[in-house]
């Protein structure tokens, strides 16, 4: 699974999306075992509630142990989605048409080891549809608008480095590991398995989440997707400007001209700098009207990026 074989035209073909069940599952791995501390931040107030569901739910309690591994997630949490703006509903309804014996298979290709008596009875389908619906209603949806602002922001981003960079620059910076190597071949991790052809595939897409590092979706042997985490996400905390910049103009505001360098939104730069909304706005009014950054809507966000005077003042200190 390391290396994909692909043809041309597939990558021709190929696209971003938004996938709210793909955030989900990043949020029921963020709840199981959280590895980063804006995770562990974005946990706390729905942590008693999820230890309280499996409290009562031991089949979940089972699934959970057994569909993770440090490298693999078990296939039925990661299914491509069918459509351009995939649905929570719709993709929901994949999972369910799945058999018990299906999610079985997939457990033990995830962990080889014997499966826990809770996993043996019939109905597991049916558990593994609750748990995830659970996640989505509590923990998920209620603040799916802003998610959903920051992941079209990040495919915009991407987007515009596709028209500067191809497709090579642009698997370079989407997730540890994958990089485009020439001939056809993309390698979508460092784990050491044989190529895998996708000549028979009619999709491939890229989705973004809320995630700490990304992993391969599929519906083999026609669907095939890479997740990778949304910029803005996983951020170092440090500011990017020169000590120069930031003595000129001042720190915040050279802080925020320094992360331009692609198109971000308000709230992506909230999340990156820890400014506030009100403050974040402030200063980007203050950068527009001195010619350092412009902007344009894409959707209902709206997305800055350094002009060439920017780019300038944060190449020059």
């Amino acid at each position: 699974m390391g290396v994909w074989q692909m043809s041309s035209d597939l990558l021709a073909r190929s696209r971003f999306t938004v996938s709210p069940m793909v955030d989900t599952v990043a949020a029921l791995r963020a709840l199981h075992d959280p590895r980063t501390p804006w995770q562990r931040a974005w946990r706390r107030p729905h942590v008693e509630a999820f230890r309280r569901m499996l409290a009562a739910r031991p089949v979940a309690r089972a699934l959970l142990s057994a569909s993770f591994n440090p490298r693999w997630t078990a296939d039925f949490l990661t299914i491509a989605p069918t459509s351009p703006e995939p649905t929570f509903p719709a993709e929901l309804a994949a999972v369910a048409r799945l058999s018990d014996e299906r999610i079985r298979t997939d457990l033990r290709a995830t962990r080889p080891a014997p499966l826990a008596a809770e996993l043996l009875a019939d109905g597991l389908t049916g558990q593994v549809t609750e748990l995830l619906d659970w996640v989505w209603t509590h923990a998920v949806e209620p603040e799916w608008p802003e998610r959903e602002r920051r992941l079209r922001a990040d495919i915009v981003a991407r987007t515009t480095a596709l028209s500067t960079s191809g497709w090579a620059g642009v698997f370079a910076g989407l997730n540890r590991g994958m990089r485009w190597l020439g001939d056809g071949r993309l390698q979508v991790n460092d784990y050491p398995e044989p190529p895998l052809s996708l000549d028979e595939a009619e999709q491939l897409v890229f989705i973004p989440a809320h995630c700490r590092r990304g992993w391969v979706v599929w519906d083999k042997p026609i669907r095939f997707g890479m997740v990778y985490p949304a910029r803005g996400i996983l951020v170092d905390p440090t500011s990017p400007a020169p000590d120069g910049l930031a003595r000129l103009i001042g720190a915040n505001r050279a802080n925020i001209l320094a992360r331009l360098d692609a198109p971000l939104s308000t709230s992506q730069l909230v999340v990156v700098t820890g400014l506030s909304l009100g403050t974040v706005s402030d200063h980007l009014r203050v950068l527009l009207e001195a010619g350092a950054v412009s902007k344009r809507r894409s959707g209902r966000e709206v997305l800055y990026w350094r002009t060439p005077l920017g780019a300038t003042l944060v190449g020059g200190g």
